[in-house]
C-alpha cells in the first residue's frame, strides 16, 4: 500500500502539467490506462494482483474521496504488465460504506482490470487528474523494487464516480515502462536508489 497516512501530502497532487509534453501526454490521457497499455504491450497485457482487502484508509484518501477520516474502504493494489514485466503499480481505494450503500462489489475482480470495468460503464464519470512525483519509500516493496534506481516516480490520480460512491484510484508509471515504450521519458525521473 501508499504508506501516505497523514494528510500534509495532500497539497502535493496537482493539476498543474510537467515540464515535458511527452509525460504530459501519459499524465492527462482522459482514455483509459489499461487500453492503452494493451496497445503498447510486446507480450500480453495482465493485471497482477499484489494485495486487496479491508483497512484504514490514509487521511488523504478520506480527503480525496470526500468521507471522513480514518474511514474504513476496500484497498486494491496491483502491477497492470507487459506479460510478467510491471509497468505500472495502481492503487484504487473505495469508502466501504459507499460500496455496501451502492452494491458495488470490487472484490471479486482478481486479475481483471478495474479499469475495463470503469470505462465499459457508462454509469461512472472520471473527476478531474492530479499528478505528482512519488518518493518510492511511499510504494510498497514490490513498488520499490520496480522503481530500482530512481528516489522518485510520475504518478497520476482521479476519481471516479457513480452517484454517491467514489472509487480513487492512483497509478504509478514505473521506469520499465519509459525504458520499454519511450526512453526519453527516463530523463524525468530522479535517480538514486530508494
Amino acid at each position: 500500500m501508499l504508506k501516505t497516512t497523514v494528510s500534509p501530502i495532500a497539497h502535493l497532487w496537482q493539476t498543474t502539467p510537467s515540464a515535458s509534453p511527452a509525460l504530459n501526454d501519459w499524465l492527462f490521457d482522459p482514455g483509459s490506462l489499461t487500453q492503452r497499455l494493451t496497445l503498447l504491450c510486446r507480450d500480453n497485457f495482465t493485471v497482477q494482483l499484489l494485495s486487496q482487502g479491508w483497512q484504514a484508509l490514509s487521511d488523504d484518501e478520506c480527503q480525496a474521496l470526500g468521507i471522513s477520516q480514518a474511514s474504513t474502504g476496500w484497498v486494491r493494489e496491483v502491477f497492470l504488465c507487459d506479460g510478467e514485466q510491471p509497468w505500472v503499480f495502481a492503487r484504487s481505494v473505495a469508502s466501504q460504506q459507499q460500496l455496501q450503500a451502492a452494491g458495488f462489489d470490487i472484490s471479486q475482480l482478481g486479475t481483471r482490470s478495474l479499469g475495463e470495468l470503469l470505462f465499459h460503464n457508462q454509469a461512472f464519470s472520471r473527476g478531474a487528474m492530479y499528478v505528482r512525483q512519488i518518493p518510492c519509500q511511499q510504494l510498497p516493496a514490490l513498488a520499490q523494487q520496480q522503481a530500482s534506481p530512481y528516489q522518485q516516480l510520475w504518478a497520476r490520480r482521479s476519481c471516479f464516480s457513480k452517484g454517491a460512491l467514489g472509487l480513487l484510484v492512483a497509478e504509478v508509471f514505473l521506469p520499465k515502462l519509459w525504458q520499454d515504450t519511450d526512453p526519453s521519458l527516463l530523463n524525468t525521473l530522479k535517480p538514486t536508489a530508494c
